[in-house]
C-alpha cells in the first residue's frame, strides 16, 4: 500500500496523498535552449533587427579564437559591413581612478534622453598571472546597464591588447549594423591600448583629475598628443578650484604641442560625473569637433586611414598566428630555445633560422 497507515487495522487513522510537487527543473527550459547554432543569415537578420541577444552571441563569435567561430564571425561581419559606418565613435581613456565608468554612465544617459542608442565596448584588464578578468563595467554603469537602448560589452584583454583591439574594431561594425548611433570604446587606461583605440574612433576623449601628480606625466604626455578633447572630472565641492587650476595648466601645455592634422585645437573642460554637472558642455564640444572635421574632410580621411591600418594589423596577426601554430615550427622553437638558453646560439641567429624554415615551407 502507498500508506500503510490507511490499513483497516489502524481504525480512525487516515493519511491523504497531499499535493503533487512540481518538478525541480523548469519544464520549459529545453524549449528555450537552442541545440543548434544560428546560421549566418539568422545572425545577420537578428543583428539588423536590433536583437541584443543575437548581437551578444555574434560578438562572442568575434572574440572566440576557434577557427570555425572566426569563419562564421567574418561571414557575419562581411554582410553587416554595408549597414555600418553611421555612428559617432568616441574613445574614452584616462588614468585609473579618473572616473571613466561613472562618466560613461552619465554621458550615455545624456544621449539616451535625446533619443539615441548607445553601445559601450570596454576593454577590461585581465590578470597577467591567472588570466582572470573582473568584467565589472556593468556594475559601475548602474543606470546605463538597465536601459534597453544601451548595450554594454566588456572584453578581457588577456594580456593581448592588440588582439582584443582588433576584435573590438569588428564588434563596432556589428553594433552599428544593429542600429546603435553612438559608440563608446573605453580603454584600460594604463597607456598601452590607447594607440589602438585611437585608430578606431572619431573622437578621442581624455579624462583627467586635478592633482594627479608628476608620477603620471609620462602617461599624460603620450596620450595628450592623441586627445581631441580633455575633460577634468570631479570638479565639484572643494575640488572646483583645483580643477580650474588644472584646466589652465593643461590649456597652457597644449600650446606646446603642434596643431593636430585635423586642424582642431583640443579643448579643455571641467565637469563632475558624480553630480552630473557640465555634461551638456562636454557633448557640445564633441559635436563641434565632429562638425568641424566633417566640413574640412578630415572625418572621412581618418576613417579611410583607420580601415587601412586595421587591414595591415589583421595581416600581421594572421602571419603571427600562422607561424606560432605551425607544428613543425613549434618543435623547432623548443630546440632553438634550449640552444639560446645554453648560449650555444644567439637570439638573433635563432630567430633567423626559425623564420627561414617557415618561409621555405611556405
Amino acid at each position: 500500500m502507498e500508506h500503510p497507515e490507511n490499513d483497516p487495522r489502524y481504525n480512525g487513522l487516515k493519511v491523504n496523498k497531499g499535493i503533487a510537487q512540481p518538478p525541480s527543473v523548469n519544464p520549459y527550459l529545453k524549449k528555450r535552449v537552442r541545440s543548434n547554432a544560428y546560421t549566418v543569415a539568422e545572425y545577420v537578420e537578428g543583428i539588423l533587427a536590433g536583437d541584443r541577444v543575437i548581437l551578444s552571441q555574434a560578438v562572442t563569435l568575434v572574440e572566440s579564437s576557434l577557427p570555425e567561430h572566426q569563419e562564421t564571425a567574418q561571414a557575419i561581419i562581411e554582410q553587416c559591413l554595408p549597414h555600418s559606418g553611421n555612428a559617432v565613435r568616441v574613445g574614452i581613456t584616462g588614468v585609473p581612478g579618473a572616473g571613466k565608468s561613472t562618466s560613461i554612465d552619465v554621458f550615455g544617459m545624456h544621449l539616451l534622453k535625446k533619443g539615441h542608442k548607445l553601445a559601450v565596448l570596454a576593454i577590461d584588464p585581465s590578470s597577467e598571472r591567472s588570466g582572470g578578468s573582473i568584467l565589472g563595467d556593468k556594475t559601475r554603469m548602474e543606470k546605463l546597464s538597465m536601459e534597453n537602448n544601451a548595450f554594454i560589452r566588456p572584453s578581457p584583454s588577456a594580456g593581448s591588447l592588440g588582439g582584443v583591439a582588433r576584435k573590438t574594431r569588428e564588434s563596432i561594425v556589428l553594433c552599428e549594423a544593429a542600429g546603435f548611433d553612438y559608440l563608446f570604446v573605453e580603454t584600460v587606461g594604463v597607456g598601452q591600448s590607447e594607440t589602438a583605440v585611437h585608430s578606431m574612433v572619431d573622437f578621442f576623449l581624455l579624462i583627467q583629475i586635478a592633482g594627479a601628480g608628476d608620477e603620471l606625466q609620462g602617461i599624460k604626455r603620450g596620450i595628450m598628443e592623441m586627445a581631441d578633447g580633455i575633460v577634468i572630472n570631479k570638479a565639484d565641492g572643494d575640488n572646483i578650484d583645483k580643477a580650474k587650476m588644472a584646466q589652465r595648466q593643461l590649456r597652457n601645455a597644449l600650446h606646446l604641442y603642434p596643431l593636430p592634422e585635423s586642424g582642431w585645437t583640443p579643448e579643455v573642460l571641467t565637469y563632475s560625473g558624480y553630480y552630473n554637472l557640465g555634461i551638456a558642455e562636454v557633448w557640445d564640444m564633441i559635436h563641434r569637433y565632429i562638425d568641424f572635421v566633417k566640413q574640412n574632410g578630415f572625418f572621412d580621411l581618418r576613417r579611410r586611414e583607420q580601415a587601412k591600418y586595421w587591414m595591415f594589423e589583421s595581416i600581421n596577426e594572421q602571419l603571427r598566428n600562422g607561424f606560432y601554430r605551425d607544428p613543425e615550427i613549434a618543435g623547432l622553437l623548443t630546440t632553438l630555445e634550449e640552444e639560446v638558453l645554453s648560449s650555444r646560439k644567439s637570439s638573433f641567429v635563432a630567430a633567423r633560422e626559425a623564420l627561414e624554415r617557415y618561409y621555405r615551407r611556405g
